[in-house]
């Protein structure tokens, strides 16, 4: 299938995923939440990806986020499946299954754990590419993953006519300009710090964690950056770091943005399935001195802030795991 223009949005929130406190999806928490943020100013919304706990959701439970996302987006928003497998096969019935339930489009991380080579990387995200009519972004993170996609590989895949961006959280800025010089592949930041670096040098838009607690910033920033106001988008950038300060740099995102989400009272709980686990007494003291730092954020009013550490604290263990097929 050939894809014009940009199908997944700007403002694309990589959504948690709410659980109740014995680690089951909190599936009103959920449409809540999706509400909230499109509300906010998100155009797409990534779910089962890392923020999601993709690694800790069955597939029932990804396939089901993905209908109740699109109930909810009411066409407000592109709802975007992420994850999928470092087996191919697995990454391939699970992203023919979330098109069935009505993705707008998938989001390919590069297989974790195996370490394939460039040429294992090549072939899985061509072969799942193959098996779907949908968009497709590539999802590069080698912190998690071990293995980076390297330029040369991306300038390959950018040739698939379904493969049409990347999700850059390998932060070399002088790659994403070569590629952007050499392909007509779409660029998302996949670094909250560097959502306007990117943007500045031609990214697309953004995949972000904080968005979370806020969209309404970063729909501020992308709209400036597109009509030539880096005045106002620096000056929202500016605000914004000590907020994304809190959410990413002391636990794990996921982490981070379960605990500020519940005591904003957005979220019925901040449990997260083990093997993450909630954040110690000093780490959520030091979110906490960072979000006393926070002044002017759209949406992030954090005079009535009540965090929970006790409800924050261990890991939830669900009563069905997590598949691998």
């Amino acid at each position: 299938m050939t894809h014009t223009g940009n199908p997944f949005g700007q403002v694309l929130v990589a959504l948690i995923t709410p659980m109740t406190a014995d680690g089951e999806v909190d599936w009103p928490s959920v449409e809540k939440h999706i509400d909230r943020v499109i509300s906010d100013g998100a155009d797409g919304i990534v779910v089962t990806g890392t923020t999601g706990e993709t690694s800790t959701l069955t597939d029932a439970e990804k396939l089901r986020l993905v209908e109740v996302g699109k109930d909810v987006a009411a066409g407000r928003a592109k709802i975007i499946t992420g994850g999928g497998s470092n087996e191919t096969a697995h990454a391939i019935e699970l992203y023919k299954a979330s098109e069935k339930a009505g993705a707008d489009g998938i989001m390919i991380v590069t297989p974790y754990y195996n370490k394939p080579t460039q040429a294992g990387i090549l072939t899985h995200f061509r072969l799942v590419a193959d098996a779907t009519d949908l968009p497709v972004i590539l999802y590069d993170i080698p912190g998690r993953t071990g293995v980076p996609i390297k330029y040369e590989t991306i300038l390959r895949l950018a040739k698939h006519p379904n493969i049409l961006a990347v999700k850059d959280a390998k932060g070399d800025f002088s790659e994403v300009s070569r590629v952007l010089n050499q392909t007509d592949l779409m660029y998302f930041s996949g670094d909250d710090a560097n959502v306007l670096p990117h943007l500045a040098i031609g990214a697309t838009g953004l995949i972000g964690v904080t968005a979370n607690i806020t969209s309404a910033p970063y729909r501020t920033i992308v709209d400036a950056v597109n009509r030539g106001d880096l005045a106002t988008a620096t000056a929202e950038h500016k605000r914004l770091e000590p907020l994304v300060r809190a959410a990413m740099t002391h636990v794990p995102g996921t982490v981070s943005a379960k605990y500020i989400l519940h005591g904003l009272g957005r979220i019925t709980s901040p449990r997260v399935r083990l093997p993450l686990v909630g954040p110690e007494e000093w780490e959520a003291a030091l979110i906490e001195d960072e979000l006393a730092l926070v002044t002017g954020v759209p949406g992030a009013d954090f005079s009535d802030f009540r965090p929970d550490r006790n409800a924050a604290a261990g890991g939830a263990l669900p009563k069905v795991h997590g598949t691998t097929r």
